[in-house]
């Protein structure tokens, strides 16, 4: 053993392990470090999918007249990189405070693989928050989002932090200052909270509601659901939520229900009514009784074509009124130059086109149970053309009465001997025992030889003789 080493360990308690004086020498790489750092340094300004691959900064190295491998190159990247990352001061969050996203996931929807955005607002000081699946991120939805979230939470937030969304920013004027959209200065001006717009690039000033968004995708929409539609997907995340709100975070006193009393004792009170959530349009309904909202058409009434009518567009439907009453409700089509009919809003139409009964388009969704097949067939033998117009008029009952009551009352017209529309019409009451006033020779034989005259017509020529006293 050399007396060095002897020394060392009379020295020390521990062994103290090699250490280095000082820094090897890479006489290869050495005078490229600094080039590779520029390198590096550029790419931060450039999009991610655009920067340099160590690869490609070995190949640029070698055409500046570096003579050294690729490992090295590869290993001094990676070190750079490690050690130049950002570094981020911790934030305080205080009770009353919201931060607001939107993430993505697939979702199988009534058989259909689609992607959904997902509306999300997180509290940073209790970490409570809240999600709502919509179609696609839009004003409606972001409206429609807030709405549902405060009633969650039971309050406003004082303030709230959001990204650089087009929906609530229409341009960057400076670093902290936004123009803001009409749609957001509806939102705030309805529940007078503050706002807040993070720095470009700079998602880190609400990476509560980041991190949160990851930690949903992986724990409630893993695998991935299946659901018949929104609204049962949205009652699924909304019971996650609640239950979410049990549980306690490392470092924190309590569980988040119990620091969401904080968050609501500094929240804002909900105004009388919430905002109605809904984008407004006036249209006109046009030839066809279809009215243009979003790039699609959706029927109305026929007795509304050519007026005028307001449009409102929520993110779940869209519902068209006309002199302040509401005339047609649609399921809201997310698509390009759809339209949405309701074979029940051209039945008045067929009164005076019944040529259109097989041909008019918006009645080809008319799922009518086999009992209409046979009311037509044998109103049509009976009495031609004619029956064809009686049928008409039992479909006109559909306007008013739901399809199951106006087929429950052709079955009991069918069993009678002569099945009409008066008849349908007087099943439709709610006793249902109302007899037809048809008069029918079933059950009376004896009134069969009874012989009737004929009217004599020239009766009335004797009323108009000359020779009749007045």
């Amino acid at each position: 053993m050399h007396w060095t080493t002897l020394e060392k360990m009379l020295a020390t308690s521990q062994p103290p392990g090699y250490r280095m004086q000082k820094l090897r020498q890479k006489p290869k790489l050495g005078p490229f470090a600094d080039r590779i750092r520029q390198i590096l340094a550029h790419d931060k300004q450039v999009p991610k999918k655009q920067r340099h691959t160590a690869k490609r900064i070995f190949e640029r190295l070698q055409a500046e007249g570096y003579t050294g491998g690729y490992t090295v190159v590869k290993e001094a990247v990676r070190e750079i990189k490690r050690t130049s990352g950002e570094v981020y001061m911790p934030l305080v969050h205080r009770p009353g405070d919201a931060q607001v996203d939107y993430f993505h996931a697939l979702a199988n929807l009534g058989g259909v693989l689609q992607k959904v955005a997902i509306f999300l607002m997180a509290l940073p000081y209790s970490d409570a928050f809240f999600m709502m699946c919509v179609p696609r991120e839009c004003t409606e939805s972001f409206w429609e989002g807030h709405v549902r979230a405060f009633d969650f939470f039971g309050g406003v937030p004082g303030r709230i932090s959001y990204d650089n969304s087009k929906i609530a920013v229409r341009a960057i004027i400076g670093v902290h200052r936004r123009k803001l959209t009409d749609g957001f200065l509806q939102l705030a001006s309805h529940y007078l909270f503050d706002h807040h717009f993070c720095t470009v690039r700079r998602g880190n000033e609400k990476g509560l509601v980041e991190n949160t968004g990851g930690y949903a995708r992986r724990n409630f929409l893993v695998p991935v659901p299946q659901m018949a539609d929104f609204a049962e997907l949205n009652a699924y995340l909304q019971e996650r939520c609640r239950d979410d709100l049990g549980r306690q975070l490392r470092g924190q006193p309590a569980a988040k229900n119990e620091l969401l009393k904080e968050d609501q004792a500094a929240f804002l009170p909900l105004p009388a009514a919430p905002l109605d959530a809904c984008r407004k349009q006036a249209a006109r309904a046009n030839s066809l009784s279809v009215v243009r909202f979003g790039g699609n058409d959706y029927s109305v009434p026929v007795r509304c074509a050519h007026h005028a009518v307001t449009v409102k567009g929520y993110w779940d439907r869209v519902v068209i009124c006309h002199a302040d009453r509401i005339v047609a409700r649609h399921q809201r089509r997310w698509g390009k130059g759809e339209t949405a009919y309701k074979a029940r809003h051209y039945l008045p139409l067929l009164e005076r086109k019944p040529g259109a009964l097989d041909h008019g388009r918006p009645l080809q969704g008319l799922d009518l149970p086999e009992c209409f097949a046979v009311l037509r067939r044998r109103l049509e033998t009976e009495h031609g053309h004619q029956g064809t117009k009686q049928y008409i008029a039992v479909l006109h009952l559909l306007e008013k009465h739901p399809t199951r009551r106006v087929a429950a009352a052709v079955e009991k017209a069918l069993t009678t001997g002569a099945p009409s529309p008066d008849v349908v019409a007087m099943y439709l009451y709610p006793d249902g025992r109302t007899e037809p006033g048809t008069f029918v020779l079933a059950g009376r034989p004896q009134l069969r030889a009874v012989q009737i005259a004929p009217p004599r017509t020239d009766a009335y020529g004797d009323l108009l003789s000359p020779e009749v006293a007045p």
